[in-house]
C-alpha cells in the first residue's frame, strides 16, 4: 500500500474487493452515472465486482492492465484509479482511467493518485506513455491530468458511449520521462 493522504492509501485491487467495491459503486451511482458507462444492475452487486476483481488479478498477472483502489482509514474504496489496454511491442503505452468517491472530491485526492500510478507506469511497467480521455465538459479531470504533466493532443468525435450517448472526448497523452 502506499500512502496518498493521512487518511487514504493506494493499493492494487485484489481478491476478495468484490463487496467493497459494490458498496463503493452503489453509494456513487448518481455521481458516476453522468461520466460512465450504462450499468446494468448486476454491476452493483457483490458477485459482479468480485468476478471482476478476480478478472482484474489475472489480468495484471498477464500485463493487460495495472488496477488499483484508493482505501479510506475505514477500509472502504473511496476510488479507482485503472491502467488499461497496456500494449506492448513498439507501442508501450496504456490507458489511464480513475474515478473518486463524491464525498472525497476536491482534496487533491485524484491528483495524488494519477501521479503515484503514473509512477508505477514508468517505474514498474516501463511504459512510453500513458493515454487518458475525458468528456469534453470534465474540466476537474482535465486539470488533474494537466498538473500531473499530461498534454491535450486532440479531440474525439463520438469516441466512448457514456450514460447511454455516444459523446465527444478531449484526448490526453504523457510521454513517460518527460513530465
Amino acid at each position: 500500500m502506499r500512502p496518498l493522504d493521512a487518511e487514504h492509501t493506494l493499493r492494487a485491487v485484489q481478491i476478495g474487493d468484490g463487496a467493497a467495491l459494490a458498496r463503493a459503486y452503489t453509494s456513487n451511482r448518481s455521481h458516476l452515472g453522468p461520466w460512465d458507462p450504462s450499468r446494468p444492475a448486476e454491476f452493483f452487486t457483490e458477485a459482479w465486482q468480485e468476478n471482476h476483481s478476480r478478472l482484474s488479478v489475472e489480468e495484471a498477472a498477464a500485463g493487460r492492465s495495472a488496477r488499483f483502489v484508493i482505501v479510506s482509514g475505514d477500509g472502504e474504496i473511496r476510488g479507482r484509479m485503472n491502467l488499461n489496454n497496456i500494449v506492448r511491442g513498439a507501442f508501450w503505452s496504456a490507458d489511464l482511467g480513475y474515478w473518486i468517491d463524491a464525498t472525497r472530491l476536491r482534496r487533491g485526492l485524484a491528483s495524488k493518485a494519477v501521479a503515484q500510478v503514473m509512477a508505477y507506469a514508468a517505474d514498474e511497467l516501463h511504459l512510453h506513455r500513458v493515454q487518458a480521455a475525458t468528456l469534453v465538459h470534465n474540466t476537474g479531470s482535465q486539470r488533474v491530468l494537466l498538473g500531473n504533466g499530461f498534454a491535450q493532443i486532440g479531440m474525439a468525435p463520438r469516441y466512448l458511449r457514456i450514460a447511454g450517448e455516444w459523446q465527444d472526448h478531449l484526448l490526453f497523452q504523457r510521454v513517460l520521462g518527460e513530465a
